[in-house]
């Protein structure tokens, strides 16, 4: 995840790092690293690369230089702005912001924008999650277009979940999946693969404590092992992307957390 390697921008503990994000691809091709999901934050979000010509071009020249892509969006703006708002004009400029990130996402073969449903966002409550079906069908025919997945990432039950996926019925709508989320939440994984394992296109690795907030990996509720084990039945083929509890330095204890995370799936036979 982006930023994970860097100091914290401004005290933030996600967030895009504006005017020194470039720093962080030469770190992650020493580290073996062949991908970074980047980050679209609502605040300054006109000031991210993504959301410019000339800033697309440079994200593309330094992928090349290192040889890490971007395949991944986390579009966070959402969770502030989010397309299904009952401000109306919040909701249209949301829409029309992710319209701009699949242009970027063509330009660039990003595969997944992730689209965060949980907190402020949250569809929980049926209203907002038929208002989000309502928006999100108007933006699908773009994503199949590009071939780009729209990938949900949210608070709700297995069952919840595999109905909206059913409903919005396309093959560009899919999930993301955040490890420490689904434990956080008291959510069984193997439920959660049996309703839509199929269907995960990106995956954000964390580990939290029932109810509670991130921890570093294997200290938290997180039941790894038996998530990667059931999900070698799916072949999956999308990004891991290490989403993990950090301090305000960050490389030395993703170092350490990626050294873990490396232990266990080489221990589950994951390939």
């Amino acid at each position: 995840m982006q930023g994970r390697l860097l100091p914290k921008y401004n005290g933030h503990y996600q967030a895009h790092p504006v005017g020194y994000w470039q720093e962080e691809f030469s770190i992650a091709a020493q580290l073996g690293l062949d991908c970074i999901e980047f980050i679209l934050d609502y605040d300054h979000y006109e000031e991210n690369p993504l959301m410019f010509d000339s800033g697309i071009q440079k994200i593309r020249s330094i992928s090349e230089q290192t040889g890490v892509q971007v395949l991944s969006v986390c579009a966070d703006y959402f969770m502030e702005a989010p397309i299904h708002s009952d401000n109306e004009q919040i909701a249209v400029r949301s829409t029309e912001v992710l319209v701009g990130l699949l242009n970027a996402a063509v330009k660039l073969n990003i595969k997944n924008i992730v689209i965060p449903c949980v907190d402020q966002s949250s569809i929980k409550d049926e209203r907002l999650r038929d208002r989000f079906k309502e928006v999100l069908r108007s933006i699908v025919p773009v994503a199949e277009k590009y071939e780009v997945n729209l990938s949900l990432e949210t608070d709700l039950n297995p069952y919840q979940f595999e109905r909206l996926l059913t409903n919005l019925d396309s093959p560009m709508v899919t999930v993301n999946y955040d490890i420490g989320n689904s434990a956080a939440l008291g959510y069984n994984p193997l439920e959660e693969l049996d309703a839509y394992g199929d269907r995960i296109t990106d995956i954000h690795i964390k580990d939290r404590l029932f109810g509670g907030e991130s921890v570093v990996l294997g200290e938290g509720d997180s039941k790894f092992e038996l998530f990667f084990e059931k999900l070698k039945y799916f072949n999956y083929q999308g990004p891991f992307i290490i989403q993990a509890y950090r301090d305000d330095d960050g490389l030395d204890i993703f170092k350490r957390q990626l050294h873990w995370l490396n232990d266990v799936l080489k221990e589950v036979k994951y390939s």
